[in-house]
């Protein structure tokens, strides 16, 4: 019979104990457990095998809205029944974001209740688009990496005239995801969404910026994304997903400069 006292409500929680030796998660009241945890997924993100959604939402700062300058940011990561599950931080400098606002490159550490840190995103400094939008010294990239520095993928902007283009790409730079977003992609009563498409350009999930009322759209910098991508894609990429997700805040809605 299984320990209760070992169940949480509604979802896996990720897995406790050092990364060197991962755990298959826990069970959890109402789902089946799960025991084929992938060799390649890598350590603590066995979660996101079990599941096809992300929520994230942006903590609002004080500072911003007072002093229109920018904070570091912080992001509370959780799953469809708004279970906890990482909290991503900014690790940057005072003077990088004092000098180049939302352009400024910055790392974001994703760490667990537990404190372990499963992922790192790292976005490097880009000038702003319009000096030079046709190179790569404007183009917003972020590289994600495991715990241990492993490289797990990339997400890299694609120049385009009018529309938002992105591409996931593998470790080794291969092209594996695309997301196209709108033409206007400013949040006014609706979502803003952006469209995740395979290889062959079916659209297999999408990246939602969700509406979050006047006050909080134009008073504050603080978004909220929903990240829906099937249950059976890679977690690799599942985790460039999420970080797909807060490049695009960084690029399109941190808007603390209007």
């Amino acid at each position: 019979m299984t320990d209760l006292n070992q169940m949480t409500v509604g979802g896996y929680a990720p897995p406790p104990g050092p990364y060197e030796q991962p755990q298959v998660p826990q069970l959890m009241t109402g789902l089946p457990q799960w025991s084929n945890a992938s060799p390649k997924c890598p350590p603590g993100l066995e979660y996101l095998t079990q599941i096809d959604q992300l929520l994230i939402k942006q903590k609002k700062e004080v500072m911003e809205v007072i002093f229109n300058f920018h904070t570091r940011n912080t992001y509370e990561i959780s799953n469809s029944l708004g279970q906890h599950l990482w909290t991503a931080r900014e690790e940057s400098s005072c003077c990088a974001r004092l000098c180049f606002g939302r352009y400024r490159p910055l790392t974001l550490s994703v760490k667990d209740n537990l404190e372990n840190k499963p992922l790192f995103l790292i976005r490097p400094f880009r000038f702003p688009m319009g000096l030079c939008c046709w190179c790569n010294l404007c183009l917003a990239e972020m590289e994600v990496q495991g715990h241990d520095g492993t490289v797990l993928g990339f997400v890299r902007q694609q120049w385009h005239l009018c529309l938002p283009r992105f591409t996931v790409q593998t470790a080794d730079r291969q092209d594996a995801l695309l997301i196209h977003g709108p033409f206007c992609a400013c949040s006014c009563g609706s979502d803003v969404k952006f469209k995740v498409l395979d290889a062959s350009g079916n659209q297999i999930g999408v990246i939602r910026k969700r509406w979050g009322g006047f006050c909080q759209e134009w008073i504050t910098a603080a978004d909220n994304f929903t990240v829906e991508f099937p249950m059976e894609l890679d977690v690799k990429l599942k985790a460039n997903l999420l970080a797909a997700a807060l490049l695009l805040d960084y690029t399109r809605f941190e808007n603390v400069d209007k």
